[in-house]
Protein backbone atom coordinates (compact mmCIF):
# COMPACT_ATOMS: atom_id res chain seq x y z
CA UNK A 1 0.00 0.00 0.00
CA UNK A 2 2.85 2.34 -0.86
CA UNK A 3 2.30 5.77 -2.42
CA UNK A 4 4.28 8.73 -3.67
CA UNK A 5 3.08 12.32 -3.47
CA UNK A 6 3.98 15.03 -5.97
CA UNK A 7 2.62 18.43 -6.88
CA UNK A 8 2.60 20.47 -10.09
CA UNK A 9 2.35 24.11 -9.00
CA UNK A 10 0.18 23.21 -6.01
CA UNK A 11 -2.00 20.66 -7.82
CA UNK A 12 -1.10 17.56 -5.80
CA UNK A 13 -1.56 13.89 -6.64
CA UNK A 14 -0.87 10.57 -4.98
CA UNK A 15 0.68 7.94 -7.25
CA UNK A 16 -0.18 4.28 -6.62
CA UNK A 17 1.41 1.38 -8.47
CA UNK A 18 -1.50 -0.97 -9.16
CA UNK A 19 0.70 -4.04 -8.56
CA UNK A 20 0.88 -3.10 -4.86
CA UNK A 21 -2.88 -3.63 -4.47
CA UNK A 22 -4.91 -6.82 -4.81
CA UNK A 23 -8.00 -4.84 -5.89
CA UNK A 24 -8.97 -1.41 -7.14
CA UNK A 25 -9.79 1.35 -4.68
CA UNK A 26 -13.49 2.03 -4.15
CA UNK A 27 -14.90 5.56 -4.57
CA UNK A 28 -15.33 5.74 -0.78
CA UNK A 29 -11.67 4.83 -0.26
CA UNK A 30 -10.57 7.41 -2.83
CA UNK A 31 -12.58 10.10 -1.04
CA UNK A 32 -11.10 9.13 2.33
CA UNK A 33 -7.49 8.98 1.08
CA UNK A 34 -7.78 12.39 -0.64
CA UNK A 35 -9.44 14.05 2.38
CA UNK A 36 -7.22 16.77 3.83
CA UNK A 37 -8.08 15.91 7.44
CA UNK A 38 -9.08 12.23 7.49
CA UNK A 39 -6.66 10.98 4.85
CA UNK A 40 -3.36 11.79 3.20
CA UNK A 41 -4.83 14.74 1.30
CA UNK A 42 -4.66 15.28 -2.46
CA UNK A 43 -6.37 16.74 -5.52
CA UNK A 44 -6.53 13.25 -6.95
CA UNK A 45 -5.08 9.76 -7.30
CA UNK A 46 -3.00 8.41 -10.17
CA UNK A 47 -3.55 4.65 -10.56
CA UNK A 48 -0.54 3.46 -12.52
CA UNK A 49 0.16 0.37 -14.58
CA UNK A 50 3.89 0.04 -15.29
CA UNK A 51 5.51 -2.53 -17.58
CA UNK A 52 9.05 -1.22 -18.21
CA UNK A 53 10.14 -4.31 -20.14
CA UNK A 54 7.62 -3.52 -22.88
CA UNK A 55 7.72 0.28 -22.36
CA UNK A 56 4.00 0.17 -21.60
CA UNK A 57 2.85 2.86 -19.18
CA UNK A 58 -0.81 3.59 -18.54
CA UNK A 59 -2.68 5.73 -16.09
CA UNK A 60 -6.15 6.13 -14.63
CA UNK A 61 -6.96 9.42 -12.91
CA UNK A 62 -9.38 9.67 -10.00
CA UNK A 63 -10.81 12.91 -8.63
CA UNK A 64 -11.11 13.47 -4.86
CA UNK A 65 -14.90 12.95 -5.09
CA UNK A 66 -14.28 9.39 -6.31
CA UNK A 67 -15.13 10.03 -9.96
CA UNK A 68 -12.74 9.20 -12.80
CA UNK A 69 -11.25 11.76 -15.19
CA UNK A 70 -10.36 11.06 -18.81
CA UNK A 71 -7.06 12.95 -18.78
CA UNK A 72 -4.93 15.22 -16.59
CA UNK A 73 -2.06 17.30 -17.92
CA UNK A 74 -0.54 17.69 -14.46
CA UNK A 75 -1.27 14.05 -13.67
CA UNK A 76 0.66 12.69 -16.66
CA UNK A 77 3.54 15.08 -15.97
CA UNK A 78 3.66 13.87 -12.34
CA UNK A 79 3.52 10.25 -13.46
CA UNK A 80 6.41 10.90 -15.86
CA UNK A 81 8.47 12.33 -13.01
CA UNK A 82 7.54 9.30 -10.89
CA UNK A 83 8.82 6.97 -13.62
CA UNK A 84 11.99 9.06 -13.94
CA UNK A 85 12.59 8.95 -10.18
CA UNK A 86 12.29 5.14 -10.20
CA UNK A 87 14.75 4.88 -13.09
CA UNK A 88 12.25 3.45 -15.59
CA UNK A 89 12.91 6.30 -18.04
CA UNK A 90 15.61 8.86 -18.74
CA UNK A 91 15.28 11.91 -20.99
CA UNK A 92 13.60 10.14 -23.90
CA UNK A 93 10.04 10.83 -25.01
CA UNK A 94 7.58 8.23 -23.79
CA UNK A 95 3.90 7.57 -24.39
CA UNK A 96 1.44 7.30 -21.51
CA UNK A 97 -1.98 5.82 -22.18
CA UNK A 98 -4.95 7.48 -20.50
CA UNK A 99 -8.72 6.99 -20.93
CA UNK A 100 -8.70 10.32 -22.79
CA UNK A 101 -6.10 9.12 -25.30
CA UNK A 102 -2.32 8.64 -25.45
CA UNK A 103 -0.03 11.44 -24.28
CA UNK A 104 3.67 11.94 -25.08
CA UNK A 105 5.92 13.35 -22.34
CA UNK A 106 9.60 14.21 -21.79
CA UNK A 107 11.35 14.84 -18.46
CA UNK A 108 13.96 17.65 -18.50
CA UNK A 109 16.47 19.29 -16.17
CA UNK A 110 16.97 16.32 -13.85
CA UNK A 111 13.26 16.00 -13.22
CA UNK A 112 12.54 19.67 -12.55
CA UNK A 113 10.59 20.28 -15.78
CA UNK A 114 8.28 18.01 -17.76
CA UNK A 115 6.86 18.60 -21.23
CA UNK A 116 3.60 16.97 -22.27
CA UNK A 117 2.01 16.89 -25.71
CA UNK A 118 -1.69 16.95 -24.84
CA UNK A 119 -3.02 16.36 -28.35
CA UNK A 120 -5.24 18.49 -30.58
CA UNK A 121 -7.78 20.81 -29.03
CA UNK A 122 -11.25 20.41 -30.53
CA UNK A 123 -14.06 22.94 -30.28
CA UNK A 124 -16.76 20.70 -31.77
CA UNK A 125 -19.83 20.12 -29.63
CA UNK A 126 -20.08 16.37 -30.24
CA UNK A 127 -16.50 15.78 -29.11
CA UNK A 128 -16.50 17.95 -25.96
CA UNK A 129 -19.46 17.08 -25.46
CA UNK A 130 -21.96 19.97 -25.38
CA UNK A 131 -25.65 19.44 -26.10
CA UNK A 132 -27.41 21.02 -29.08
CA UNK A 133 -26.80 20.94 -32.84
CA UNK A 134 -23.37 20.00 -34.22
CA UNK A 135 -21.16 23.11 -34.20
CA UNK A 136 -18.01 24.72 -32.91
CA UNK A 137 -18.86 26.03 -29.44
CA UNK A 138 -17.46 29.57 -29.52
CA UNK A 139 -18.57 32.50 -27.36
CA UNK A 140 -22.04 31.17 -26.51
CA UNK A 141 -24.16 32.66 -23.70
CA UNK A 142 -24.42 30.92 -20.35
CA UNK A 143 -25.60 31.95 -16.87
CA UNK A 144 -24.32 30.95 -13.43
CA UNK A 145 -24.67 32.40 -9.93
CA UNK A 146 -26.73 35.29 -11.25
CA UNK A 147 -24.06 36.29 -13.78
CA UNK A 148 -24.19 36.32 -17.58
CA UNK A 149 -21.17 34.95 -19.42
CA UNK A 150 -20.01 33.91 -22.88
CA UNK A 151 -18.19 30.59 -22.97
CA UNK A 152 -16.21 28.56 -25.47
CA UNK A 153 -16.19 24.78 -25.23
CA UNK A 154 -13.06 22.76 -25.92
CA UNK A 155 -11.76 19.26 -25.32
CA UNK A 156 -8.25 17.91 -24.92
CA UNK A 157 -9.62 14.48 -24.11
CA UNK A 158 -11.66 15.99 -21.28
CA UNK A 159 -14.30 18.78 -21.36
CA UNK A 160 -13.64 22.46 -20.66
CA UNK A 161 -15.77 25.59 -20.41
CA UNK A 162 -13.56 28.65 -21.03
CA UNK A 163 -14.80 32.14 -20.13
CA UNK A 164 -12.80 35.21 -21.19
CA UNK A 165 -13.35 38.14 -18.82
CA UNK A 166 -11.75 41.55 -18.15
CA UNK A 167 -11.21 40.62 -14.50
CA UNK A 168 -11.11 37.24 -12.74
CA UNK A 169 -10.98 36.16 -9.10
CA UNK A 170 -10.83 33.12 -6.86
CA UNK A 171 -14.14 34.18 -5.29
CA UNK A 172 -15.93 34.19 -8.64
CA UNK A 173 -14.50 30.78 -9.59
CA UNK A 174 -15.71 29.32 -6.30
CA UNK A 175 -19.13 30.94 -6.59
CA UNK A 176 -19.93 30.30 -10.26
CA UNK A 177 -17.78 27.22 -10.88
CA UNK A 178 -20.09 24.60 -9.35
CA UNK A 179 -23.11 25.76 -11.37
CA UNK A 180 -21.10 25.85 -14.60
CA UNK A 181 -19.61 22.41 -13.94
CA UNK A 182 -23.09 20.93 -13.54
CA UNK A 183 -24.86 22.93 -16.27
CA UNK A 184 -27.12 20.51 -18.18
CA UNK A 185 -25.58 21.41 -21.54
CA UNK A 186 -22.46 19.49 -20.36
CA UNK A 187 -23.65 15.85 -20.12
CA UNK A 188 -20.32 14.70 -18.61
CA UNK A 189 -19.98 17.83 -16.46
CA UNK A 190 -17.07 20.13 -17.28
CA UNK A 191 -13.91 21.82 -16.05
CA UNK A 192 -14.20 25.62 -15.89
CA UNK A 193 -11.59 28.29 -16.57
CA UNK A 194 -12.00 32.02 -16.03
CA UNK A 195 -9.42 33.74 -18.22
CA UNK A 196 -7.95 37.23 -18.32
CA UNK A 197 -5.84 38.02 -21.38
CA UNK A 198 -2.86 40.02 -20.11
CA UNK A 199 -1.19 40.36 -23.52
CA UNK A 200 -0.51 38.55 -26.79
CA UNK A 201 1.70 35.98 -25.05
CA UNK A 202 0.27 35.82 -21.53
CA UNK A 203 -3.03 34.85 -19.90
CA UNK A 204 -4.12 34.51 -16.28
CA UNK A 205 -6.65 31.86 -15.21
CA UNK A 206 -8.72 30.80 -12.23
CA UNK A 207 -9.85 27.17 -12.26
CA UNK A 208 -12.83 25.20 -11.04
CA UNK A 209 -11.98 21.56 -11.69
CA UNK A 210 -14.64 18.94 -12.30
CA UNK A 211 -14.77 16.54 -9.35
CA UNK A 212 -12.13 18.47 -7.39
CA UNK A 213 -13.34 22.05 -6.99
CA UNK A 214 -11.13 25.12 -6.84
CA UNK A 215 -7.53 24.25 -7.62
CA UNK A 216 -4.26 26.15 -7.79
CA UNK A 217 -3.21 24.80 -11.19
CA UNK A 218 -4.26 22.42 -13.94
CA UNK A 219 -2.43 21.24 -17.03
CA UNK A 220 -5.38 20.57 -19.33
CA UNK A 221 -7.08 23.75 -18.07
CA UNK A 222 -3.97 25.72 -19.06
CA UNK A 223 -3.96 24.10 -22.49
CA UNK A 224 -7.69 24.60 -23.01
CA UNK A 225 -7.59 28.27 -21.96
CA UNK A 226 -4.59 28.94 -24.21
CA UNK A 227 -6.27 27.16 -27.14
CA UNK A 228 -9.39 29.33 -26.82
CA UNK A 229 -7.32 32.52 -26.52
CA UNK A 230 -5.51 31.51 -29.72
CA UNK A 231 -8.77 30.52 -31.45
CA UNK A 232 -10.27 33.94 -30.71
CA UNK A 233 -7.17 35.72 -32.03
CA UNK A 234 -6.30 37.17 -28.63
CA UNK A 235 -2.87 35.52 -28.33
CA UNK A 236 -0.08 34.16 -30.47
CA UNK A 237 1.04 30.52 -30.57
CA UNK A 238 3.37 30.76 -27.53
CA UNK A 239 1.55 31.61 -24.32
CA UNK A 240 2.58 31.86 -20.69
CA UNK A 241 -0.31 30.73 -18.49
CA UNK A 242 -0.31 32.19 -14.98
CA UNK A 243 -2.32 30.43 -12.27
CA UNK A 244 -2.45 30.94 -8.49
CA UNK A 245 0.09 28.11 -8.12
CA UNK A 246 2.55 29.41 -10.72
CA UNK A 247 3.20 29.54 -14.47
CA UNK A 248 3.53 27.08 -17.34
CA UNK A 249 4.48 27.55 -20.98
CA UNK A 250 1.97 26.46 -23.65
CA UNK A 251 2.54 26.20 -27.40
CA UNK A 252 -0.39 26.00 -29.80
CA UNK A 253 0.43 24.36 -33.15
CA UNK A 254 -1.11 25.23 -36.53
CA UNK A 255 -3.73 22.48 -36.11
CA UNK A 256 -4.26 23.41 -32.45
CA UNK A 257 -1.84 20.79 -31.15
CA UNK A 258 -1.21 21.71 -27.50
CA UNK A 259 2.18 21.29 -25.83
CA UNK A 260 2.76 22.26 -22.20
CA UNK A 261 5.96 22.56 -20.14
CA UNK A 262 6.11 23.17 -16.41
CA UNK A 263 7.61 22.06 -13.10
CA UNK A 264 6.90 18.97 -11.02
CA UNK A 265 7.99 18.65 -7.38
CA UNK A 266 8.40 15.48 -5.32
CA UNK A 267 6.78 15.82 -1.87
CA UNK A 268 7.06 12.50 -0.04
CA UNK A 269 6.75 8.71 -0.14
CA UNK A 270 4.70 6.76 2.37
CA UNK A 271 2.54 3.77 3.22
CA UNK A 272 -1.22 3.73 3.68
CA UNK A 273 -2.46 1.97 6.76
CA UNK A 274 -5.00 -0.83 6.44
CA UNK A 275 -7.06 0.99 9.06
CA UNK A 276 -7.51 3.96 6.73
CA UNK A 277 -8.81 1.79 3.90
CA UNK A 278 -11.04 -0.36 6.14
CA UNK A 279 -12.66 2.71 7.70
CA UNK A 280 -13.72 3.92 4.25
CA UNK A 281 -15.58 0.78 3.12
Amino acid sequence: MNFAKYHALGNDYLVFHSKDFDRELTPAQIRRICHRQYGVGADGILWASIHPESRAFSLRIFNPDGSEAEKSGNGVRIFSRFLWDLGYINDEEIEIRTPGGPVATVVHRRGDQVTVRLGKASFFSSRIPVTGPPREVIEEPIEAAGRHYKFSGVTLGNPHCVIIAPEISRAEAIEAGPALEADPRFPNRTNVQFVRVAGPSRIEIEIWERGAGYTLSSGTSSGAAAAVARKLGLCGPEIRVAMPGGEVAVEIGPEFEVTLTGPVTSVCHGTLSAELLQSAK
